[in-house]
């Protein structure tokens, strides 16, 4: 396991943030490290994406504590989601962790990317260099 610089709790101490990085690259790893109360929701899980994509409204019912960190795992899975995120932030002041692969999927898609209301943070690869003889 290796130590990253990124502080999770006080980025979003100020702020909302999209968490973008490529695969495998730690971003759920480092969720679970620095985030270990917040509330998951995994949009890989079937049963997670199926029902927030029928309905939208469910992420609200399913947050008990609205100082809690909530994260949405792998977020361009579902854009929609953006505008209930949207208006929890507004409307709750609930603080989101949003973590994908790619912000280029929601870009192209004209997805809501909060404008002002979430920053942008990304988690780069780590790189380990060998030299061969």
């Amino acid at each position: 396991m290796y130590d990253r610089e990124l502080n999770l709790t006080k980025l979003l101490e100020r702020k909302s943030f999209f968490l973008f990085g490529p695969r495998s690259t730690g971003k759920t790893t480092l969720i679970k490290q620095q985030l270990p109360n917040s509330k998951v929701f995994d949009l890989l899980k079937s049963e997670t994406y199926l029902r927030l994509v029928k309905n939208p409204s469910l992420l609200e019912e399913s947050i008990q504590d609205n100082n809690q960190y909530i994260v949405i795992d792998e977020i361009q899975k579902l854009p929609a989601l953006l505008d209930e995120v949207h208006r929890l932030i507004e409307a709750k002041g609930i603080r989101f962790l949003l973590t994908g692969s790619s912000a280029r999927k929601l870009k192209h898609g004209g997805a809501n990317l909060l404008a002002g209301r979430a920053w942008l943070a990304n988690l780069l690869e780590m790189l380990l260099n060998t030299l061969l003889f």
